[in-house]
């Protein structure tokens, strides 16, 4: 597989890495709303997660609304009824005397591993895979792998690992990511910047 990109891709994905870098300097309600992006993402197509967001944000129904006007909203993402509990639910968590206070919580941390577990552990509706997506998205690391059915078919045609798993335990996810951080180190490249790669090659896109 030829992982070369022309300078024109190669650009975009520079922008946007770099808008990851940066995007911990946003408020509150960005980050929160980036974390329930990554929410949406599950079995779902990040178009309609995105275009769901941008609604959710627009009307304020995500930092106000209650479960049924966000379930409303999520028009082309799978499992809305559940999708908007989570969002409702992670809201109260990360509010404290009715604000948002979700940056506050993360700054705890100073391994972004443990974060990721934490992340895992007590905001619903994240798995390894969301959590590892919201914290590339909010330039907490780009050492984190996000392994979905793209990824994990792309690594194995590149010989990364030798088969999709059937089911990604905590344990197998781990083993695949140090894999895959092991290659894009042999590139030259971080994770984030080889998983941007990959994804263009699939979907001929630069998304978040």
């Amino acid at each position: 597989m030829d992982l070369q990109v022309d300078n024109e891709r190669r650009k975009v994905i520079k922008e946007r890495l770099d808008e990851f870098k940066k995007a911990f300097g946003q408020d509150d309600k960005k980050i929160f709303a980036e974390l329930c992006f990554c929410v949406l993402t599950p079995q779902s197509k990040a178009e309609k997660a995105m275009e769901a967001m941008c609604e959710l944000e627009q009307s304020g129904i995500l930092f106000n609304g209650t479960e049924e006007q966000i379930t409303s909203l999520l028009k082309g993402v799978r499992f809305p009824r559940n999708k908007a509990r989570y969002i409702v639910e992670n809201r109260k968590f990360f509010t404290e005397e009715n604000k948002l206070k979700i940056k506050e919580k993360i700054e705890q941390f100073d391994d972004v591993f443990k974060l990721r577990e934490w992340l895992v552990k007590n905001v619903k509706g994240l798995g390894m895979k969301e959590a590892s997506h919201f914290l590339r998205n909010i330039g907490m690391s780009e050492d984190l792998a996000i392994l979905d059915r793209h990824i994990l078919k792309n690594l194995r045609n590149l010989n990364v690992i030798n088969e999709i798993p059937k089911t990604l335990t905590k344990k197998r996810y781990l083993e695949i990511e140090e894999k895959m951080r092991r290659f894009s180190k042999s590139l030259g490249i971080s994770i984030a910047e080889l998983d941007l790669i990959l994804w263009s090659k699939e979907t001929g896109k630069v998304l978040k």
